[in-house]
């Protein structure tokens, strides 16, 4: 497959929309849209047998939803893949994290979107303060207990991909026999 052109159909601060025409192996041509965004970060922060999670309303979908905390750089920010770890985790929770193991690196929705996201594992949790943005004003957070995390997400009340993809990232990991820390 081979671009054949690209333009530009829409921006703002956060998010850039394209528009390619590929030429196929066949010779025929086809267009893609594709979406721009920063990659993130998102950290399963562990203790007690079980995980802070973040509940907040999410204006796409409508609804308030639970999640591990997660996000990206604000504009004119920059760091290490840690460093944006470590800043979610304290700006969401108010937790500082004496260990964090990465994970992996995982592809949002390769078929749509250029983001994607490095998963963290914390541990070694220190309370703090919270730095939320005027965005996340509404977040609640709340630990759960793993056996309670599973039961969300078998009955429908744990939905976010990101966070499931990353909580799978996590049982593999336990599957090879990698410690927790």
């Amino acid at each position: 497959m081979r671009t054949t052109s690209s333009r530009e159909v829409y921006r703002n601060p956060w998010t850039r929309v394209r528009e390619d025409v590929v030429e196929l192996p066949d010779g025929s041509t086809s267009v893609y849209g594709v979406v721009e965004r920063p990659d993130f970060a998102l950290v399963l922060p562990a203790e007690r047998n079980g995980f802070w999670l973040v509940e907040q309303y999410r204006h796409p979908v409508g609804r308030r939803t639970w999640e591990f905390p997660q996000g990206t750089w604000t504009s004119g920010s920059s760091g290490t893949p840690e460093e944006l770890a470590r800043t979610e985790l304290a700006e969401e929770t108010g937790l500082r994290a004496a260990g964090l193991r990465h994970l992996g690196r995982l592809d949002l929705a390769p078929g749509l979107v250029t983001q994607r996201f490095d998963v963290w594992f914390a541990t070694d949790l220190l309370a703090g303060p919270t730095a939320r943005e005027a965005s996340e004003a509404d977040m609640r957070t709340a630990h759960v207990a793993e056996a309670e995390l599973r039961a969300m997400i078998g009955d429908g009340r744990f939905t976010d991909a990101p966070s499931l993809a990353a909580y799978s990232l996590l049982m593999v990991s336990r599957d090879a026999g990698v410690p927790a820390r």
